[in-house]
């Protein structure tokens, strides 16, 4: 496809500054359909189609964004010429980034290096894979008229794009907040896309943890009351909280989970952003080492910060119908009984608990990564949809085993003071207690409710997010 386009509409010997115009008027006319002067999103559409490159809807739209200078949902050959020209130089400059000794072509080694510096980490073989993509003639290196014929209808405009294909996306939650946070451009920032992006990932987040609350509160549950002398099952649970409580118990402690995500969210995000400035000298790239250990500092800010609403969400969780008429009530009370020191109970746990959670997933995320481009990226970096879910989900998961012994310990710390006879044990206490008396598999309690919420969790915010991206306004990358 590109050694027939080059020769139809870029013969390799014109100079991309100097493109005679009839060449693009020949393009035009291709893929003008109806002969009206005009190219509609339909017809760029089918005309792409038809010369062998698909890009899919957002790719078009956004040609069609940047391209129509006069708004009237179509492209005149002026518009259409001056798009591909702005394009073509935008690209000229992606090119010369990756051409690091500037010997007119890109070779592997260069795409290792640049990626390196953006701090994606592949192998020269995967940086192979990528060539490949877009290498016309066999070379293995691509040279400025290969990179210009591959991305001439692609819109993107710089290397980055192939960072955002694999960044983790703010917009999967599964309920728990040690994730490390997301990156964002310079443009991002400067635009505003960064905070419509943090907003739409917050809703999504919210209407996620509401639709699996009733799992959340079981699994707390079950931590909590969950032992040999006192075996609690998922449906047994449930039973027991509606019999207690009806069905709107069910969703008891939602409501401070919900509305500490967007202090926790904002602290991180501003966490991140200092911490990456300390670590990193000014201009350059942040790597993996780096931006975990940014993002595991973010997180224990920002759970410093909201911490209190962590152990008001259990006491709501567990407390029985009446004991609290709200928020402000279950704060009062604790306040009054047991002083300001039990905000903080389970605190030194949950602070350990970001480490093995933060770095497991980002170890699984950039295994599975890894894996995808070495076995599946044959014509494209990116993976698609169901891939970054499945790989996010995934990773996020392991995370939460690993880290979920100091979950469990943390949730009871927080709880102990209402279970009446119990004894109020630190954080080595409860675990050689619970050792002692439930072996291993105590450490696990109530694990099973926490996986069951995983799918739906991440399918649904999902969902969520991409909606309110284009509610908000959010450019498709």
């Amino acid at each position: 496809m590109l050694r027939w386009l080059r020769g139809f509409v870029l013969p390799t010997a014109a100079c991309q500054e100097a493109e005679p115009p009839t060449r693009y008027e020949t393009l035009f006319q291709a893929l003008d359909r109806n002969g009206d002067g005009v190219v509609d999103i339909g017809e760029l559409q089918e005309g792409l189609r038809n010369l062998g490159i698909p890009l899919g809807q957002d790719a078009e739209e956004k040609i069609f964004t940047t391209g129509d200078v006069n708004k009237d949902g179509k492209l005149d050959f002026e518009e259409f010429m001056k798009y591909l020209k702005d394009h073509e130089k935008k690209m000229k400059l992606a090119f010369k980034s990756l051409d690091k000794n500037n010997d007119g072509k890109i070779e592997a080694s260069e795409i290792v290096q640049s990626l390196q510096t953006l701090g994606l980490t592949i192998s020269e073989q995967q940086a192979e894979l990528i060539l490949q993509s877009i290498d016309a003639d066999g070379t293995m290196t691509v040279d400025w008229n290969e990179w210009r014929d591959y991305f001439l209808f692609n819109p993107v405009t710089d290397i980055e794009e192939i960072i955002r294909f694999w960044k983790h996306s703010t917009g999967i939650d599964i309920g728990d907040s040690l994730t490390i946070p997301d990156e964002f451009t310079e443009d991002e920032k400067k635009s505003g896309q960064w905070w419509r992006q943090l907003l739409a990932g917050g809703i999504a987040g919210a209407v996620s943890r509401t639709s699996t609350a009733p799992l959340d509160r079981l699994k707390i549950m079950m931590q909590v009351h969950g032992s040999k002398s006192d075996k609690m099952n998922i449906f047994g649970g449930f039973r027991q909280m509606v019999k207690e409580g009806g069905m709107r118990s069910l969703w008891r402690g939602n409501g401070t989970n919900v509305i500490k995500i967007a202090p926790e969210t904002a602290v991180k995000f501003w966490a991140y952003e200092q911490y990456k400035k300390l670590l990193t000298e000014e201009g350059q790239k942040i790597g993996t080492f780096e931006r975990f250990i940014s993002g595991s500092m973010a997180g224990a800010t920002a759970q410093t910060f909201i911490y209190p609403m962590e152990v008001m969400k259990t006491r709501l969780a567990v407390g029985k119908t009446g004991q609290y008429s709200g928020i402000y009530d279950c704060a009062k009370k604790i306040l009054k009984h047991e002083g300001l020191g039990a905000f903080y109970k389970g605190y030194v746990p949950n602070l350990l608990g970001i480490i093995p959670y933060a770095g497991i997933d980002l170890a699984v995320y950039e295994l599975l990564k890894s894996y995808w481009l070495d076995n599946f990226a044959k014509d494209s970096v990116n993976p698609g949809v169901m891939v970054l879910l499945g790989c996010g989900a995934l990773s996020s998961t392991c995370g939460q085993l690993a880290s979920y012994p100091l979950a469990l310990v943390r949730t009871r710390m927080q709880a102990q003071a209402m279970l009446e006879g119990s004894p109020q044990l630190n954080m080595v206490g409860l675990f050689r207690r619970i050792i002692s008396k439930e072996g291993i598999p105590g450490l696990y309690r109530g694990i099973t409710p926490n996986f069951m919420k995983v799918l739906p969790a991440v399918g649904i915010s999902y969902v969520v997010y991409e909606n309110m991206k284009q509610t908000l306004g959010v450019t498709q990358k």
